[in-house]
């Protein structure tokens, strides 16, 4: 808006009726002025602003930029309509218009404070930033400065950074109930609940209400197992936003965990809303599929593809479904035309690849393969892949890649100080982790099945005795690390910088049939298995009840059996690469089977 007008004023009064959404009888009034002063410059960009929130913004825009002619210096101007432009999606147009009043005004703040924001959207961060320090340089203690640069900062990952910038705003500023939201985001993300959920309360004690702020509090209220206020603060984030796709997910798969049987009703409900969202299909098949409902998703599959023809993603999905359900050369149509239609999306090709590999025809998934390592080197998925196909082909890249001797190791883990045996530490455990598993359910989205998993980064939960097991694990990975060596040539020892650093850390139980499906950790480049209890039926080797094995692909593959067993026992971890193909047998009896697993990261990497 231009500065604002007085509300006594005619002016005013207009402005006050748009602000209250009464946009008919602002428009009316509006054009009563313009009747006897048709170049009013402020009355025509009123206006323009009017017939733009009321669906016409072409002619909005047409009446902003008359304005601007009638009144080439009001700066104001020119910032609403940058502003029209950016919600418009046209940033670059915004840009310019912003530029153009800071080229007349260098100290328009609204305008630097706006181009900072377009900046960012367009991904040209290092410029945002720039900009966002010229309104800090100029007023050190400007509250929303501090909060924009924390925004710019947090779409970098720089989130220590954008920490510090909205501490800063809410020092300045105690009452800004956006910035105290931000931060708890950020905290939550950085998993300190306990501080992310403070910042959140206090975000609502301001006042502040909406979906971010319920969906943050869910995703921190999760990481503190009370599950019970998650999944009513999801519950409450879907209903303000039925379609919003992370929300809609995040409370079926908490309520799947919980054991609730119509875990996906309100994923569904917005689907029944608006059957052509391709998006919000797709997420219910995909949570479908997950949760082992093969022939509903197949039929809700068939009966989308149906209604609204063959679209790519929709495909995948059903190839994925025929996939699970071992209808291989079915799988293999879908696939194929979902990677026609989808040919830069990794996710559809590693289906199709997946699918190439159980069909027996390695020579036909490598190519795919190899151009997907040539995009992404280092992507522990596409190394499983080529090693399976390697393996295939009875080519030396498959031991180069899974040199089990090597590459497997297994360590007793020390007590650390303050503890006089592993026994003693591990039973603590049983009592710490017992209270963290809160679940009747495995996730929906990870490899265990029939046992439950927890939800917070044990790197970052306080509790004494869970520091102390994750401080253990640090001499047994540095031996690793050291002994493995480096290799510019090998995608693992390639990355060896001499150490590592624990990236997050999570506890599984398994109960009666529990085991993990076959699968490797793409965010990791060292993984681990610690047991912290396990069941008697371990001990029959003939059985392997609960065993690690390595080598054998998520699918059923000719050829590529298990390659390597571990038995497991109390107090030992076992070392291994994160693409190397790893999951369990399953256990059958009563007793439960307690882990900690990590990953790790070379040292100063992230990832």
């Amino acid at each position: 808006m231009p500065t604002a007008p007085d509300a006594a004023t005619p002016l005013g009064r207009i402005a006050a009726l748009l602000n209250e959404g009464r946009l008919s009888q602002a428009e009316s009034a509006c054009r009563t002025i313009l009747a006897s002063s048709p170049n009013d410059a402020a009355a025509t960009h009123l206006l323009g602003l009017i017939r733009a929130r009321s669906g016409d913004p072409q002619d909005g825009e047409r009446l902003m930029r008359r304005s601007i002619e009638l009144e080439p210096h009001d700066l104001a101007l020119r910032v609403n309509l940058a502003n029209h432009m950016r919600r418009g999606g046209r940033h670059t147009e915004a840009e310019a218009v912003y530029r153009s009043a800071l080229q007349l005004a260098p100290g328009e703040r609204p305008a630097r404070h706006s181009l900072a924001l377009t900046l960012s959207d367009l991904g040209r961060h290092t410029e945002a930033e720039s900009e966002c320090r010229k309104l800090i340089s100029a007023n050190e203690p400007d509250a929303e400065a501090w909060c924009l640069l924390g925004v710019i900062l947090d779409r970098q990952n720089r989130l220590a950074d954008s920490e510090a910038a909205y501490r800063r705003a809410v020092e300045i500023n105690p009452a800004y109930g956006l910035a105290y939201h931000n931060l708890g985001s950020v905290l939550e993300r950085m998993d300190r609940a306990e501080e992310a959920l403070a910042a959140l309360e206090r975000t609502q004690a301001l006042g502040m209400r909406g979906f971010e702020v319920a969906f943050s509090r869910g995703k921190t209220l999760l990481l503190l197992n009370r599950v019970a206020e998650a999944e009513h603060a999801f519950l409450e984030a879907v209903t303000l936003r039925p379609r919003h796709p992370d929300a809609q997910l995040n409370l079926a798969r908490l309520r799947y965990m919980r054991g609730d049987a119509d875990f996906a009703r309100n994923l569904a409900a917005a689907v029944a809303a608006d059957p052509r969202d391709v998006n919000m299909l797709a997420l219910l098949a995909r949570v479908l599929v997950r949760a082992g409902q093969h022939e509903l998703a197949e039929l809700q599959l068939l009966e989308a593809l149906r209604r609204l023809g063959p679209v790519s993603e929709l495909r995948f999905l059903l190839s994925q479904v025929l996939r699970e359900t071992e209808r291989l050369q079915e799988a293999e149509t879908h696939a194929l035309e979902a990677a026609g239609g989808l040919p830069g999306d990794s996710g559809v090709i590693e289906n199709l690849v997946s699918i190439l590999l159980s069909r027996g025809r390695p020579d036909d998934a490598m190519p795919f393969i190899r151009a997907q390592l040539a995009r992404d080197p280092l992507g522990q998925n596409w190394l499983a892949y080529e090693a399976t196909a390697a393996r295939l082909l009875g080519e030396p890249r498959y031991p180069e890649l899974f040199d089990y001797d090597r590459f497997v190791r297994c360590f007793d883990v020390e007590p650390p100080p303050g503890w006089s045996s592993m026994a003693q530490l591990n039973a603590a455990l049983i009592d710490a982790l017992g209270a963290r598993h809160a679940f009747e359910s495995h996730p929906l989205d990870q490899s265990l099945r029939h046992g439950s998993q927890t939800t917070r980064n044990l790197m970052t939960d306080p509790d004494p005795v869970i520091q102390a097991i994750m401080g253990a694990f640090a001499e047994p990975l540095r031996v690793y690390v050291q002994e493995l060596g480096q290799d510019a040539g090998h995608p693992l020892l390639a990355r060896n910088r001499g150490t590592a650093a624990i990236k997050a850390g999570w506890s599984v139980q398994l109960h009666c049939g529990g085991f993990h499906v076959n699968h490797y950790h793409n965010q990791g480049w060292i993984s681990s298995a610690y047991y912290v209890a396990v069941p008697d039926e371990v001990n029959d080797p003939a059985l392997r009840s609960g065993w690690l094995k390595f080598g054998e692909p998520r699918f059923a593959t000719p050829q590529a059996h298990a390659a390597r067993h571990v038995q497991p026992r109390a107090g030992l971890l076992v070392l291994f690469p994160s693409y190397m193909w790893h999951g369990t047998n399953a256990i059958q009896g009563p007793q439960v089977r307690t882990t900690i697993a990590f990953d790790a990261v070379p040292s100063g990497q992230d990832g």
